[in-house]
C-alpha cells in the first residue's frame, strides 16, 4: 500500500499545493493537517477589508471547504503535528496518533513575534495572524469606539501595523503607531519611501512616533490602559496591537534534523529549486521556505501572499516528481487609504542599494520607485500606477546598467 501525500499547514500555500496535485492528475490519497479549526485560507484581508467588514469570512477561502471532499482530499482541522521522523516517513500528532507519508510538504507558516514588553499579557493587547485574532481585534476596536472614541496604540511600524492603523482610523479611532526607525517601513523601503507613507498616515490623523522604545504596557484590573515609552510619556490606550514581525514556524523541521537557513540569510527551512528540503521526500513552501534565487544569487525567504500563492503549486509539482527550479521574483502589495502599491524584487535593507530613483510624482501619489545598485535595478514599487510590474521585472532580470534618466522617464 502506498502511503498518502501529506501536507502540514492551513494557509494559501497548502491550498495551492492541493489544487496543483489534483490538477496534475494525481488521484492517490492526500491528507492535510491544519492546526486551526478551518480549511486553508489566505491572510492578507485580515488586516484590511476583512478587518473592516467589507468582505465576509467566505472570501478568505480560495478553495471552498466542499472542494476538498469533492476532490478526495482529507482535511483534518484543529490537528497539530508535533513530531517528525524523516527516516520512517512518520508524523506524530498532538493527540498521539501517527501518520505515515510517502511525501510530505511543510507549509507551517509563521507566528507573530512577542515584543517582550512587560504587560504584554493584559486584556486588550493583541496580535494578528488568524481569522480569530482578526475577529477579536475587530470586536475590541469596535467596543472601544462604541464606549467613547477609542484609542489604539500599534507597537511596530511595518506593513501589518500600518494596514491595521489605516483600518482602525477608518473606524474613527485615535491611532498612534510606535516605531524604532527614523521612518515607518524604513528597513524595507528606506527613509524616502518611509516618509511618503508617514505623511499619508499623518494626513489621516494617525500619530507616528519614531525612534521610540516601549518601557511597559500598563493596565488596571488586568486590562490595558496605556503604554509608557522610555522617555516617560504615557500614551492612553484602550487597545494595543503588537506588530513587530513574525518568526517562521521551523520547530517541526528543526526537531527532525532538517537543514535550516542561517538567520542572517533570513532563516527558515533550506530548500532547493524544486522546494525539496535536506530530508528525503520532504518539501517546504510559503513563509517557512528559504528558496535559492537565480536572480539575486542568494536564498530568499519572503513572508508575503504571492510567495505562498506561487510556492504551494510549485511544491505540489515537486512532490509529484517535477524538478523545475523556482524562479519567481518576490512580489507583494499593500492598500492604505487611497494608496495602492505593488512591489517586486528584493533588497535586504538600506545597505543593499545605493540609489533610489523616482519616476512620477510623490505629491500626486502616482509614481514608480526603483532601488538600484551600481545602476542595476534590484527592486521597484508602483504606487497608484498599474500594470507596471512586467516592465519592472524586465529591468531586474536583465541585470543591465540603466541610466537614471531612463528610469526617471519610465512613468511617462
Amino acid at each position: 500500500m502506498t502511503e498518502p501525500l501529506v501536507i502540514v499547514g492551513g494557509g494559501l500555500a497548502t491550498a495551492g499545493a492541493v489544487r496543483a496535485i489534483r490538477e496534475a492528475g494525481h488521484d492517490g490519497d492526500l491528507v492535510v493537517f491544519g492546526s486551526e479549526p478551518h480549511h486553508p485560507y489566505e491572510r492578507p484581508p485580515l488586516s484590511k477589508d476583512y478587518l473592516r467588514r467589507e468582505v465576509d469570512r467566505t472570501s478568505l477561502f480560495t478553495l471552498a471547504p466542499s472542494w476538498y471532499a469533492e476532490h478526495g482530499v482529507e482535511v483534518r482541522t484543529a490537528t497539530t503535528a508535533v513530531g517528525l521522523n524523516v527516516a520512517d516517513h512518520r508524523l506524530t500528532l498532538a493527540d498521539g496518533r501517527q501518520q505515515l507519508y510517502s511525501r510530505l510538504l511543510l507549509a507551517t507558516g509563521s507566528s507573530p513575534r512577542s515584543a517582550g514588553i512587560p504587560g504584554e499579557d493584559l486584556l486588550g493587547v493583541l496580535a494578528l495572524r488568524t481569522v480569530e485574532s482578526s475577529d477579536l481585534l475587530q470586536a475590541t476596536l469596535d467596543a472601544a469606539r462604541t464606549a467613547g472614541g477609542g484609542q489604539l496604540v500599534v507597537v511596530g511600524d511595518g506593513w501589518i501595523g500600518l494596514e491595521v492603523a489605516a483600518s482602525a482610523q477608518s473606524f474613527g479611532l485615535d491611532v498612534t503607531v510606535l516605531g524604532h526607525g527614523r521612518q515607518p517601513l524604513g528597513k524595507v523601503l528606506g527613509d524616502t519611501m518611509g516618509a511618503f507613507y508617514a505623511e499619508a498616515h499623518r494626513e489621516h490623523g494617525v500619530t507616528l512616533l519614531e525612534q521610540v522604545e516601549v518601557a511597559s504596557i500598563d493596565g488596571l484590573a488586568g486590562r490595558v490602559t496605556g503604554v509608557t515609552v522610555q522617555d516617560g510619556r504615557v500614551l492612553p490606550a484602550d487597545v494595543v496591537l503588537i506588530a513587530v514581525g513574525a518568526a517562521p514556524n521551523t520547530g517541526l523541521a528543526a526537531s527532525a534534523g532538517i537543514a535550516l537557513r542561517a538567520r542572517e540569510l533570513g532563516g527558515g527551512i533550506a530548500v532547493n529549486g524544486s522546494l525539496a528540503t535536506s530530508a528525503p521526500d520532504v518539501f517546504a513552501a510559503g513563509d517557512v521556505a528559504s528558496i535559492p534565487s537565480p536572480v539575486y544569487d542568494r536564498p530568499l525567504r519572503v513572508e508575503h501572499w504571492d510567495t505562498a500563492l506561487r510556492t504551494g503549486p510549485h511544491a505540489g509539482a515537486g512532490m509529484l516528481g517535477a524538478t523545475a527550479a523556482y524562479d519567481h521574483l518576490p512580489y507583494f502589495y499593500s492598500d492604505q487609504y487611497d494608496i495602492g502599491m505593488e512591489y517586486t524584487g528584493f533588497v535586504a535593507g538600506p545597505g543593499d542599494y545605493d540609489d533610489l530613483v523616482v519616476s512620477g510624482s510623490l505629491e500626486t501619489r502616482e509614481f514608480v520607485a526603483f532601488w538600484t545598485s551600481g545602476g542595476r535595478v534590484r527592486a521597484g514599487m508602483a504606487v497608484n500606477s498599474w500594470d507596471r510590474m512586467p516592465d519592472i521585472e524586465a529591468f531586474i532580470r536583465s541585470g543591465a546598467v540603466v541610466v537614471a534618466e531612463e528610469l526617471v522617464a519610465f512613468h511617462g
